[in-house]
């Protein structure tokens, strides 16, 4: 490596660093702004208080990663053009994509840490957070474990009123089955006190069952003390996962509970369109990279403002772009991989056709 290159990177990394400082800062800020009246309403302690806003960091460092690499970028070529030592690195033959090189070996680092940290750490972070507005602003509550309802297979739904996961015991539960000609139909139902999970078979025991089936003619009621379901296809760990949102699960987990929507019939596209935006995102910072760094590598009228401006202006059609794109997505007019990966291919397209017109 060259000393143009550690040169190049350091002042890179040193201005990514202190953008993302000043973009926290504004984020915290304007959202303490928002909720101050709620946390004084709620009497929140201090500590609890900034207890959410540490935990709220990781996702804002998710969000505002790509504009401050961007500015980072921005700032570092638009200085050395504006003090002509771009012109004094051209002068040594060294060509723009030689230019370019430093920037985009490191913005490629920093995706890859981006995916990793917006698939695992941030998840964990958001769990901590909507607990702390659960539990002290009151929002979205929900108590773990109370009134789970979902598909288990395409015919069947199971309604919980209660979960226990520290004993794995669901408590007052009905299973409905549906015919698979006719799914407005319901051909049997089993209600039961209680579910307990078997670790060793693998399977669920019912206690105090009632198993109904739904005939063209007649109806018949079954009584149980005690009941194996090996029909039912859900664990304990599903039964808490169920109720996660997906900005709480982390990739393994977002991809397990896509294969259980498919499993059970349900349409997966919005929880495919989350997973597959986290890497597209990530990889957001290496295309407006390759498609802002060539702009602010010329000297333009304007100096380094009229640079800011044109920038944010990218910035902020690249946001809309990527919201317009996952509102068809989530519609069902286009591919969940191609609505998260929208905006990237179309800024790469621009970028790739940009590059040869800039002055090398």
């Amino acid at each position: 490596m060259k000393i143009l290159d550690i040169y190049l990177i350091k002042q890179f990394l040193q201005t990514i660093f202190f953008g993302i400082i000043a973009l926290i800062l504004i984020f915290v800020v304007i959202d303490m702004m928002e909720n101050l009246d709620d946390f004084i309403d709620k009497n929140v302690p201090y500590d609890v208080i900034f207890h959410y806003y540490l935990v709220f960091t990781p996702e804002i460092i998710r969000l505002i990663t790509p504009i401050a690499v961007l500015f980072g970028a921005l700032f570092t070529a638009g200085k050395a053009a504006n003090l002509s030592e771009l012109t004094a690195i051209k002068a040594c033959g060294v060509s723009l994509a030689r230019f370019m090189l430093p920037f985009m070996i490191t913005t490629l680092l920093i995706s890859g840490f981006s995916i990793i940290f917006s698939g695992y750490i941030v998840p964990m972070a958001n769990r901590t957070k909507i607990n702390i507005e659960m539990n002290y602003l009151d929002r979205g509550i929900t108590f773990t474990g109370s009134n789970i309802f979902f598909q288990d297979t395409r015919t069947r739904i199971v309604s919980i009123s209660y979960f226990d996961d520290n004993n794995n015991i669901a408590h007052t539960v009905s299973i409905q089955d549906f015919s698979r000609d006719d799914l407005t139909k319901m051909v049997g139902r089993t209600d039961a006190r209680s579910l307990m999970f078997d670790t060793l078979k693998k399977v669920w025991i019912a206690k105090d069952v009632v198993r109904r089936t739904f005939g063209e003619v007649n109806q018949t009621a079954d009584y149980f003390d005690e009941l194996e379901l090996a029909e039912v296809n859900f664990t304990p760990g599903e039964l808490l996962t169920k109720q996660q949102k997906p900005e709480e699960m982390n990739f393994n987990e977002l991809s397990s509970f896509i294969k259980n929507q498919q499993k059970s019939g349900n349409d997966p596209t919005n929880t495919l369109i989350e997973f597959h935006s986290r890497f597209a995102f990530a990889a957001a910072s290496l295309i407006v990279i390759l498609f802002g760094l060539p702009i602010s590598a010329n000297k333009r009228r304007g100096g380094l403002a009229a640079q800011v401006g044109i920038n944010i202006l990218v910035a902020f059609i690249y946001l809309v772009f990527m919201k317009i794109s996952q509102a068809f997505g989530k519609n069902g007019a286009l591919d969940p991989i191609l609505t998260a990966w929208a905006a990237n291919i179309l800024f790469l397209t621009a970028a790739l056709v940009n590059l040869p017109r800039v002055r090398q």
